[in-house]
């Protein structure tokens, strides 16, 4: 297989001249502008929750929290009752 078409790349350290490190430095700013802009033409395509439904989100995360933490507490107890049973049946 012929390989003439593409050269290999080899990364080789500059030996002077424009390395690319200086036209990154001053074109910092232009690209920090475009960046900026293009993140607040974005933030206006964003869909905000009103206050509404951010409360009701909220209040249905603090029940599951609640009703999860007692699930689990539950089975904790029963679990623990059931080792110590075991335990205690083996004499330890």
């Amino acid at each position: 297989m012929k390989n003439t078409d593409k050269k290999r790349k080899i990364n080789r350290v500059p030996t002077g001249g424009d390395t690319g490190f200086v036209q990154k430095i001053t074109s910092f700013p232009r690209r920090a502008r475009e960046f900026l802009r293009e993140v607040k033409t974005e933030l206006k395509k964003v869909t905000w929750p009103t206050t509404k439904e951010v409360v009701g989100t909220t209040i249905v995360v603090l029940v599951l929290v609640v009703f999860f933490s007692i699930y689990l507490y539950i089975w904790d107890v029963i679990f623990a009752w059931v080792i110590e049973g075991i335990r205690r049946s083996f004499g330890g």
